[in-house]
């Protein structure tokens, strides 16, 4: 995507740089001092999904929000790293490149599965946060018609450019939103407009669809070393909320808590009520002061 385009009108743009760590060109977004927490998005978002709660967070903590690799802004160097465990190194390699030791990952959906894998290996890791995250596979003959699918699409000239025209029509991109159990307002999905009409966007979304492989990621689960909060969104049609509640029995230090009335996109919704249990996790684990 065209950053010029954009930056006097995309949130958050005065928090905005670009970093280079190869083989990707990151769109970051950074504001707050204290310690650092690492904001993760979803596949298909970028960095204005946490233009709701990176705002509070950085009343408290240092916030980084990038954009995952073809995504949003950041310009990807190597389409066969947009994997999970290829996505997760390149993440890492950029925080170890601008000294970021994050005490916290927060990820939303596909970012909260990166955040685990991030974390599955450190002796001693931050605390994670995901959010309505994506960890588990498609069930049945899904598991195996979908991927095939989505690696079909991914090297087909012209799908990503299909995609973009058959979503530029009036109200496609609020049908989408809508099938995830979120509802946003008509200046909100205007962010998601834009990214869903470039095709360089959609065709690393696609890529990443492609080439996701949960499997190993899920069997380190019961071993995993890291204090995990997963917060699933009783209303979310893209992520079951029983995905969240089994991951947190398997988990070793892993919880769950629910909120009601809200879809994947919860944190779009409403800010106040994912802060909430965020902070209060957050200083339970001594990442941030106990309140006053």
């Amino acid at each position: 995507m065209d950053w010029t385009a954009h930056a006097h009108h995309w949130p958050m743009a005065d928090a905005s740089r670009f970093v280079l760590c190869k083989p990707h060109r990151w769109h970051v977004q950074e504001m707050g001092e204290g310690p650092l927490i690492l904001l993760l998005h979803g596949a298909g978002g970028s960095t204005q999904s946490w233009r709701h709660l990176m705002p509070h967070l950085a009343k408290h903590a240092r916030v980084v929000a990038i954009d995952l690799p073809g995504q949003g802004f950041t310009k990807s160097g190597a389409q066969q790293r947009h994997g999970l465990t290829p996505m997760a190194q390149d993440i890492a390699t950029l925080c170890a490149q601008e000294g970021w030791r994050p005490a916290a990952i927060i990820g939303h959906s596909a970012g909260g599965a990166i955040a685990l894998e991030m974390t599955a290996d450190m002796t001693t890791p931050p605390v994670v946060v995901g959010l309505n995250a994506a960890l588990s596979n498609f069930k049945g003959l899904a598991g195996i018609a979908f991927p095939i699918i989505a690696k079909t699409l991914s090297v087909l000239p012209g799908v990503a450019q299909l995609f973009t025209a058959s979503t530029s029509r009036p109200g496609s991109v609020t049908r989408l939103i809508e099938g995830t159990g979120s509802t946003l307002s008509e200046d909100e999905l205007k962010w998601y407009r834009i990214l869903i009409g470039n095709r360089d966007h959609v065709d690393a979304t696609l890529s990443m669809m492609a080439k996701w492989d949960l499997a190993p990621l899920l069997r380190q689960l019961g071993t995993h070393p890291a204090k995990i909060l997963l917060i699933a969104a009783d209303g979310d049609k893209a992520v079951p909320p029983t995905t969240s509640q089994t991951a947190a029995n398997t988990l070793p230090s892993g919880s769950c808590i629910h909120l009601p009335n809200l879809g994947h996109l919860a944190h779009e919704e409403d800010a106040q009520a994912v802060l909430d249990p965020v902070l209060m996790f957050l200083r339970e684990h001594n990442v941030l002061a106990a309140a006053a």
